[in-house]
């Protein structure tokens, strides 16, 4: 901001004084300094104040994005910040990367998030780019950018949950007792078939039975510690509460001792393997015996519906969430056939269905 007057002595002060006004604020600037020496320091003054925060009025949301993004990358995983940056292309840098900070609406981001909605998009996919621009703008007045809240932002209430799978009684009979699937156009064993019993049988995450290390596991019991993500990032898992210990129930004993006789090399139960392998895997096995169509990740999804009559906080402890979120609400479908009276034991469930 550019000033148009001049410092001028004031006798009666015997010093030099200047008066500026920036957004409606008005302050005077004053130096003792006798001669032009004094007069150059009072407009010096007067100058640094008007130029204060200049910067941010000028600062682009592409430009503020770019060092948010850069920082996001190195203090988060590449599972995070991925996805971050694909989002930002998508829906965000489309609609305001071109815009300064000072010139935002509320309205201007939240069309964002409508706009996502209106494509189709899961209430997930919202909450994510909800995440995204709290955070960024949060990192821009942490910056001295921009004052800019996001508080007022909201997920539209038109926003609904991702249709989910899961496997029906009849799969997971299939499940527990076939286990050879299609390679090349021949039936074969299938070397991943413990892992994905397991899945259904504790409720774990891809990433954790890939993190899942012989000494992870003492007698009847998992102590989970770690995950592996889609990436190879070794992580403490999706929260807080994912490092927990789940207990086996005999059906899950016996896939673990079937697998450690398999003789895998190295400390992890399921070897060094990526998960979009183990994916690609599963999906050739689904269709190779007519399973319902179902992700890695909704095998977690049918543990839940299956032991939906667990006392909520036994289940929510077992499957690692907090206790903020809707375990029941999130994960629990309507499994035919499954009556009211299921067993409280997990080993009843399974066998009733198997």
């Amino acid at each position: 901001m550019k000033r148009t007057n001049t410092a001028r002595w004031v006798e009666s002060a015997h010093r030099w004084q200047i008066n500026v006004q920036k957004d409606g604020v008005r302050k005077t600037f004053t130096s003792a300094k006798p001669g032009r020496t004094g007069q150059r320091e009072a407009n010096a003054k007067a100058d640094a104040w008007l130029d204060e925060g200049l910067m941010s009025r000028k600062v682009k949301v592409s430009d503020a994005w770019a060092e948010y993004y850069a920082r996001a990358q190195k203090t988060t995983g590449e599972s995070n910040w991925r996805p971050m940056g694909s989002r930002w292309r998508t829906w965000i840098e489309p609609r305001i990367g071109s815009r300064r900070l000072e010139s935002l609406t509320v309205q201007q981001v939240q069309d964002i998030l409508d706009d996502a909605l209106a494509a189709g998009r899961s209430k997930k996919t919202l909450q994510n780019l909800m995440g995204d621009l709290t955070g960024f703008f949060r990192f821009c007045r942490r910056s001295g950018w921009s004052t800019f809240v996001a508080d007022d932002l909201r997920i539209p209430d038109g926003a609904r949950a991702g249709e989910r799978s899961i496997l029906q009684p009849l799969d997971f009979t299939i499940l527990m007792s076939v286990d050879t699937t299609l390679y090349r156009g021949r039936r074969v064993s299938d070397p991943l078939i413990h892992y994905y019993r397991l899945a259904v049988l504790t409720g774990m995450r891809p990433g954790e039975l890939l993190g899942l290390e012989w000494d992870d596991i003492q007698g009847n019991t998992i102590h989970i510690r770690r995950a592996v993500n889609i990436y190879g990032e070794i992580t403490r898992g999706k929260n807080d509460n994912a490092v927990r210990a789940v207990p086996l129930s005999n059906l899950a004993y016996r896939e673990i001792d079937a697998q450690r006789r398999q003789g895998i090399p190295g400390k992890r139960v399921f070897g060094q393997v990526w998960q979009h392998y183990i994916y690609k895997r599963w999906m050739a096995y689904v269709a190779a015996n007519n399973l319902s169509p179902c992700s890695l990740y909704e095998l977690r999804h049918t543990f839940v519906s299956i032991a939906q009559n667990l006392p909520e906080g036994q289940l929510r402890q077992l499957v690692g969430h907090s206790k903020a979120m809707d375990t029941y609400g999130i994960y629990a479908h309507q499994v035919d056939g499954q009556g009211q009276d299921a067993a409280a034991r997990l080993d009843g469930l399974f066998r009733r269905l198997g």
